[in-house]
């Protein structure tokens, strides 16, 4: 086994990746726990993630299987606490129909979800940026609002999004060292540096843990539905402001910085978060991005 520049397990094996799992498993898994599915059709989806495979069941229903031990945690996580967060959210997130167990040679427990509709978040798709920023930031804002009471810490579910940044330091510092001849390095490390410096010094709140375009859809160029709270938590809301730099530009990062009302401790710990992931897959392009909203931020 293996890990990956952004933390991702990765290995050829059914019990630590991908390779395995397949339209015929979910089906032989849905015969034998859940045979009033049986009869419907399974196919994948057309846009997948890593942690997951996920097929569509039927016309109403998503069959999402981790692809190793460390993303299993999400399952139980989930069918507990996605129908508490449900309805104190502005836009459809996950339903959690039922929740399947190892077989078939699957070793890791597995969730039946509910389908919803919509086409990923791409500039092709929203074609007004900056309205789309305030409707993520309306659902950051209303995340934040759910009573944290009980819910799952920040830790290695979250793969440590919602704590301080700090786990990542070792890391960070080697990707520095990697590719000080490609970006301002004694700049990065000074925005890294500034990121460590501050704490949320508050109650924890929820956090998404992945708020990227592959986990936002989108109906007639609005917010449609979030999904994969996989590694959502209460902790720090930090980690939710990436998109900032990784989607927003211009004029609509401006009114999400503006909308989403946060304190300028969280947008320091927020371009940490980003120029950790951008380092460690040596995304120059968004490393510069990082730098040049520090630099603006650090004159103002």
């Amino acid at each position: 086994m293996t890990t990956s520049q952004d933390g991702s397990l990765q290995d050829g094996s059914l019990q630590d990746g991908r390779a395995g799992i397949d339209a015929e498993l979910v089906r032989r898994l849905i015969a034998q726990q859940f045979p009033q599915w049986a009869d419907l059709p399974v196919t994948p989806v057309e846009v997948d993630g890593w942690d997951n495979r996920t097929y569509r069941l039927g016309n109403e229903l998503t069959v999402r299987l981790p692809t190793h031990e460390a993303y299993a945690t999400a399952v139980d996580k989930e069918h507990q606490w996605l129908p508490v967060l449900a309805p104190h959210l502005p836009v459809p997130i996950p339903t959690a129909v039922a929740k399947g167990a190892p077989g078939a040679g699957y070793p890791h427990p597995w969730a039946i979800r509910d389908w919803l509709d919509g086409r990923t978040a791409a500039a092709s798709t929203v074609p007004d940026l900056s309205a789309f920023a305030r409707e993520i930031a309306d659902f950051i804002l209303a995340l934040q609002r759910v009573d944290a009471t009980g819910g799952p810490l920040a830790g290695a579910h979250s793969f440590h999004r919602g704590a301080p940044p700090a786990y990542y330091h070792d890391e960070t510092v080697e990707a520095l060292s990697t590719l000080k001849d490609r970006i301002d390095a004694d700049l990065a490390r000074e925005v890294w540096e500034s990121a460590l410096a501050t704490s949320w010094d508050r109650p924890p709140v929820w956090f998404h843990g992945d708020i990227a375009h592959g986990n936002l859809l989108v109906r007639d160029g609005h917010l449609a539905a979030v999904i994969d709270f996989g590694t959502s938590g209460v902790g720090d809301p930090a980690c939710d402001l990436v998109i900032a730099y990784t989607f927003f530009s211009g004029a609509s990062r401006e009114v999400f910085r503006e909308a989403v009302q946060q304190d300028e401790g969280t947008w320091a710990r927020a371009r940490g978060w980003t120029l950790w992931k951008a380092l460690i897959t040596e995304d120059v392009r968004t490393v510069e991005i990082v730098l040049d909203d520090y630099r603006a931020q650090t004159v103002q």
